[in-house]
């Protein structure tokens, strides 16, 4: 994803002279294409992720869409009062990128678990979520972001993540995209770099084989378009590599609070909170949080 993403941003900045990105002194070995091709563009802001995403808004007042690049919680948790006041307050082009999201980063222990984004960027106005689950919908993403300019967040993972998609697809907020055909009564329904594990359950699945969608773009505003897309299922499970407090399954039941029945379908399956206080590999945190069987 992060090769997709820096590469679709160089592509896009080609044509796009107000893109800009800044990084808080990382991703070396992935935003050099950039830095080269546009080093009047490019800005390394140090380790002061605050400062980073204030300078950023201030740009973003000038005509500037800029990109924030770091790892995991240091763009969001970090500058979480940045975003909220500077940024998505006064309803700027600015997408915050967070590379490693979920467990990506879990050898390095609590300070890297982005395991609670998706609870603080989403109660935030104007703000949408960009949650691709391969390479494919990281370049359609990138793409729906630069020409719909706005508040945003982009969440990638870290490395190898698998390509599910033959083509870029077109992707719109709120919208379910199919990406393996099955049982249409049965749906997982994923957000993110978990699309992985739902097409390896899929695959595994001996009685019935589920359809896999995943949401790669939602928000706030577009909850009202989920209750409609529930009802044509009678069993939507979603999988998150997040906690369920806030997650992007507690999004979705908070969508169809208010349409008969569509509670009554909907499963959710997050992280065990007790990934919080573990070390140690992706995979192994995501079968000790319960996301991997």
């Amino acid at each position: 994803m992060r090769n997709a993403f820096i590469e679709e941003l160089v592509s896009l900045a080609r044509r796009h002279p107000q893109i800009a990105l800044i990084v808080g002194d990382l991703g070396y070995s992935v935003v050099e294409p950039f830095a080269d091709e546009f080093p009047d563009r490019f800005i390394n802001a140090g380790v002061a992720e605050q400062n980073m995403t204030g300078l950023a808004a201030g740009m973003a007042s000038e005509g500037y869409h800029v990109f924030t690049y770091s790892i995991a919680n240091f763009p969001t948790f970090r500058c979480a009062e940045q975003i909220r006041n500077d940024v998505a307050y006064h309803n700027l082009p600015v997408t915050v990128v967070a590379v490693g999201g979920g467990l990506a980063y879990g050898v390095l222990g609590y300070s890297h678990h982005a395991v609670q984004d998706y609870a603080l960027i989403r109660t935030m106005p104007n703000m949408l979520i960009a949650a691709p689950g391969d390479s494919m919908e990281t370049r359609a993403c990138m793409q729906y972001l630069v020409e719909n300019p706005r508040p945003s967040y982009l969440r990638l993972g870290k490395v190898g993540e698998k390509c599910f998609h033959q083509q870029v697809p077109i992707v719109e907020p709120g919208r379910w995209l199919k990406v393996s055909a099955g049982d249409l009564n049965s749906v997982l329904l994923t957000t993110g770099a978990t699309l992985g594990y739902a097409i390896e359950r899929q695959i595994k699945s001996k009685d019935y084989r589920p359809a896999v969608h995943s949401l790669p773009l939602w928000s706030m505003e577009t909850k009202n378009l989920q209750a409609q897309q529930v009802a044509c299922h009678a069993s939507v499970t979603t999988i998150e590599d997040h906690l369920l407090d806030g997650g992007f399954g507690s999004w979705l039941l908070e969508s169809v609070l208010q349409s008969k029945g569509s509670l009554d379908r909907l499963r959710v399956e997050a992280l065990d909170p007790r990934v919080c206080g573990t070390v140690g590999s992706q995979a192994m945190l995501n079968t000790y949080g319960g996301l991997i069987a």
